[in-house]
């Protein structure tokens, strides 16, 4: 009989995923040769082709391309969301396509932030909850953090409602408090501005760079913005599955 899953077997797989040397240094996180694609009808469509890139401890990289470049496939993939079909993927020293389904979860809990481009927020949670899931599940709520983020992303007056009761725009500052609450190690981000007016899209990046510069954070987000891709201290394209060499 299947016994089910503790968090034992999550701290398992996160051990044996170590690789020693392997993103502690310098580079939080480390892709080499990553291939995906997906069946369609007429064949497989490939949509990255050997993507090599690295992302250093207190940097940021902005991933920008045409649509379906395969940006958010990518950023899938570093966040264990989905399955490389070739390559290797090292997340603050872990192997994420070796780690279980389990060993994903506890690494997103643990190290990642991360910011959807459509929300995910759990609809059955006020916004006040929301933002503090993540916190709460990883053990580092911050009471003085969290009010911090409510009030630099004008969360104030929705924290009683639920997401349905919320425009895209608001959802979207409550996945970006939701994904900082924690204070993650690697803060990945799909399209984060795109569903906010400009003077609140400057907040978040004023934000997310402040939370860099603080603790070290590593944070890479895809966008269409070449204004805000601007801020980010490295700007890299994607093309036809593959980084554009400049």
């Amino acid at each position: 009989m299947n016994r089910p899953a503790t968090m034992d077997d999550a701290d398992r797989s996160q051990r044996s995923a170590r690789t020693p040397g392997a993103g502690r240094a310098s580079s939080l996180l480390r892709v080499v040769g990553l291939r995906k694609s997906y069946s369609t009808p007429q064949g497989p469509v490939a949509v990255l082709k050997g993507v090599d890139l690295s992302l250093d401890v207190g940097a940021s990289l902005a991933l920008m391309g045409e649509s379906g470049s395969g940006k958010s496939t990518l950023l899938h993939l570093v966040g264990g969301l989905d399955d490389a079909e070739q390559g290797d993927i090292f997340v603050d020293g872990f192997e994420v396509t070796r780690l279980s389904d389990f060993g994903r979860a506890a690494l997103r809990r643990e190290t990642l932030g991360v910011v959807f481009q459509q929300f995910n927020l759990i609809a059955s949670l006020t916004i006040r909850a929301n933002v503090a899931f993540q916190a709460r599940l990883a053990g580092r709520l911050d009471p003085v953090w969290q009010e911090e983020l409510i009030h630099r992303l004008g969360l104030e007056k929705l924290l009683e409602r639920y997401p349905e009761q919320l425009s895209g725009g608001q959802q979207q500052r409550a996945a970006i408090a939701r994904a900082l609450a924690a204070r993650p190690r690697l803060l990945l981000a799909d399209e984060p501005t795109g569903n906010l007016d400009e003077a609140t899209a400057d907040d978040f990046m004023a934000l997310a760079l402040d939370v860099v510069a603080a603790t070290g954070c590593a944070f890479l987000m895809v966008t269409h913005s070449e204004r805000q891709a601007a801020k980010l201290q490295r700007q890299v394209r994607l093309s036809a599955g593959t980084i554009e060499q400049p």
